[in-house]
């Protein structure tokens, strides 16, 4: 279990993507060297001497301590000299980072108001300078502020729920905008009080919609918030610094993180993969936690039951277990409650990624587990094609993460486990079977080792570059594959989704320059930099000190690797990839490099994109995908929510009945009796629809975007047949 934001590995793509939102790196931890700083009086006033925050009840200012001082001085040392990106410290940067600390803060715009950004703005431009300085008062004159006003609106809804809410009727024509993103700060606390005056109504609405009575919602409430001003009140000098040392350091790029001591231990043991969990990457976003991404052939992604951009709001600890409502947590806090012994229980109540709205909750059941290599290894199976009266055997590899087994290597066992190695194998399996074509599924692939992609693509291509690397500096490495033996010469599609990430996109998109094989499914994440862990006095930075490019001098930053042939995507890309981060770095280009295409007679593409089209214009499975897709994202766009209690009931019918017409629809072409109603899916017995993933799209012996993918591979076989050589061709420098 991580958190947001752990790290990632230097000369290695470490660990994959599923460590959110970028990979982990396994550097070598650089130290940075001490030095003495003198501290100016002036600037080791507290915000209670300099204070600008009127006293309110529970509420006491905070104050930066003398080694936060410090360790602000070092990172800012740290961000000029070693970040990929040359930022100037100025005015203008100083703007930045203050719409960002107020955006990390309350992006929500339902704590602060207008006045309070007024009074602060005289902050906008002098931040550079108070960074240069190790001036961190404004820092926490903000913070302050802003805990005054959440204990303020905390302490009001404990009084609106205990005082009013047993007399609120749910049958006005009321309604609550949900997305608050690009709304304007309220002007005045009345207008506050409005607004969480609908937002607990919403709240007591989505409860008594999940089967709960007022006095069971109200409970529910008291407890919640009661408890977030308990958290409130523990909010320490620490938190502050970290908080806005973040919104500093994601300035430059959302994967430059400063992990202060605390989370410095939690990612180390993250990164030795001591702790047992149910493999989940984990965000904040707003009130909730949201899960980022699974890590492959984790207890979470094994159980089919959770997905990227579901919303955890509850977690008990095990079977007959109270539920802990967790919304308004700490994300650590929620990491600790998750966390637990292998072999035991974790139940956590969700609300699935494509909900209509949030009481649309189901609660699932997962088996704590630690994740082992041989399960996140590379898989064979066969696909048979029968395609103009002929069947076609497609081999299939399935490659969740590029692994290698360091330890085993380095002790010199010769049968040491790694990506490439596996592949390899498994390719003379099939090669034996004689299959007529090959898809490498690097579906949620979120990346691994650099080596590994690098190895990977030379079993594909005689010799030739494979990626290059750019650092800080402008210069640049190349790796290469010099083996010239060919582990196979068949036709091959890459099978990508918008999780293929960083080694994935390295892999595909050399395979796509060399013209070795087609690129298939959607575009992927994006993740086209590389970040260090380096020591501070306190805690770690995270930074990004890289670039990868493609032999074509293409970044794979931002626009990940665009298919030749696109399938419809399961996750939607406004919410997930690195086009979905703010402060991405940008897609550019460097000088290419000299490569041999492959020169296997590269199919017509045109061609297979028409016959794709002509086959799944009559394909039930991928007709109910699409139609699932659409509904899906025209309920993600719905951001007004009623608090009317019979309407919401009415959209909630309505849309089980579009999900019922869609499957049965399905259900009637495929010859499959029909199904009567939507069974409740905490009834593990029920044949029920998942709301997160299309039941067709990936079920346990059905997998429609994988299947389809295969009759591409069965097209090109036919187009190629007798055409195909493995020659390299004409040196190309593109």
């Amino acid at each position: 279990m991580q958190t947001k934001n752990p790290a990632e590995p230097t000369q290695s793509i470490s660990r994959p993507l599923w460590r959110q939102p970028a990979l982990w790196i396994l550097a070598a931890t650089i130290t940075i060297s001490g030095a003495i700083i003198f501290i100016s009086p002036a600037l080791m006033a507290t915000p209670s001497q300099q204070t600008i925050t009127p006293e309110i009840q529970g509420f006491k200012p905070l104050a930066p301590e003398p080694a936060q001082i410090r360790t602000s001085m070092r990172i800012l040392d740290q961000l000029n000299y070693n970040h990929y990106q040359e930022l100037a410290v100025d005015d203008q940067l100083s703007s930045t980072i203050f719409d960002h600390y107020f955006d990390l803060l309350d992006i929500s715009k339902s704590y602060l108001i207008s006045s309070d950004i007024q009074e602060f703005n005289k902050f906008r431009y002098q931040l550079d300078d108070a960074l240069k300085n190790g001036n961190l008062f404004p820092s926490f004159a903000i913070f302050n502020r802003y805990q005054q006003r959440t204990i303020e609106r905390l302490q009001y809804v404990l009084k609106l729920i205990t005082k009013e809410m047993d007399q609120w009727q749910f049958n006005q024509n009321e309604s609550l905008e949900t997305d608050r993103k690009k709304a304007q700060w309220a002007k005045n606390i009345d207008e506050l009080n409005q607004l969480w005056k609908k937002r607990i109504k919403a709240a007591e609405l989505n409860l008594i919609l999940a089967n709960k009575t007022p006095k069971e919602a109200k409970q529910i409430l008291l407890k919640r918030y009661q408890a977030k001003l308990h958290r409130s009140l523990q909010i320490n000098s620490e938190d502050v610094f970290q908080a806005y040392m973040n919104a500093v350091t994601q300035t430059y790029d959302p994967h430059t993180q400063y992990l202060s001591p605390s989370n410095s231990e939690n990612f180390n043991i993250n990164m030795s993969l001591s702790l047992e969990g149910i493999g989940a990457v984990l965000q904040t976003e707003d009130e909730y936690t949201k899960i980022v991404s699974l890590v492959p052939a984790g207890p979470a992604e094994k159980s089919g039951l959770l997905h990227p951009a579901d919303r955890i709001v509850g977690v008990s600890k095990g079977n007959g277990k109270e539920m802990v409502d967790v919304i308004g947590w700490r994300i650590d806090e929620v990491v600790e409650l998750i966390r637990g012994a292998k072999g035991s229980v974790v139940r956590l109540e969700i609300i699935p990624s494509t909900a209509e709205n949030t009481q649309e909750t189901k609660i699932v059941s997962i088996t704590r587990d630690t994740v082992k290599l041989e399960e996140q290894a590379a898989q064979k199976k066969i696909i048979p094609i029968t395609q103009n009266g002929k069947i076609l055997k497609i081999g299939v590899i399935s490659l969740p993460t590029f692994y290698i087994d360091y330890k085993a290597m380095h002790d010199e066992d010769p049968n040491y486990r790694s990506s490439t190695r596996d592949v390899a194998r498994l390719l003379q399996v099939l090669k034996k079977e004689n299959v007529d074509g090959l898809v490498l599924d690097l579906r949620d692939n979120g990346g691994g080792y650099l080596q590994e992609a690098n190895h990977l693509v030379g079993l594909f291509i005689k010799t030739g570059p494979t990626v290059q690397i750019r650092d800080d500096h402008g210069q640049v490495e190349l790796l290469a594959d010099t083996d010239p033996n060919i582990a196979y010469t068949g036709p091959m599609v890459v099978l990508v989704n918008r999780l293929s990430a960083s080694a994935s996109e390295i892999f595909a998109g050399a395979i796509q320059d060399y013209k070795r094989g087609l690129i298939i499914g959607s575009q992927t994440f994006g993740k086209g930099t590389v970040q260090a862990l380096r020591d501070l006095d306190r805690g770690q930075l995270k930074i990004t000190e890289s670039k990868f490019y493609r032999i074509s001098g293409d970044s794979n930053q931002h626009l990940g690797i665009i298919p030749d042939i696109t399938l419809p995507s399961i996750y939607d890309k406004d919410q997930i990839g690195e086009s979905a981060l703010d402060n991405a770095l940008p897609w550019d280009r460097i000088q290419p490099v000299k490569y041999a295409l492959f020169n296997n007679n590269k199919p017509n593409t045109n061609l297979l994109i028409a016959q794709h089209n002509q086959r799944v214009a009559h394909d039930p499975d991928f007709e109910y995908l699409l139609s699932y897709l659409a509904l899906s994202k025209e309920n993600a766009q719905k951001t007004k929510l009623s608090l009317n209690q019979k309407q919401r009931i009415e959209e909630r019918q309505q849309n089980e009945a579009k999900l019922l017409a869609l499957e049965n629809s399905r259900r009637t072409a495929l010859n499959l009796p029909l199904l009567k109603h939507l069974k409740a899916e905490s009834d593990p017995d029920s044949e029920s629809l998942t709301l997160s993933v299309p039941p067709s799209s990936k079920e346990k012996d059905k997998d429609t975007l994988l299947d389809e993918t295969a009759h591409i591979v069965a097209d090109m076989t036919l187009m190629m047949k007798n055409t195909h050589s493995e020659i390299p061709a004409t040196i190309r420098s593109k």
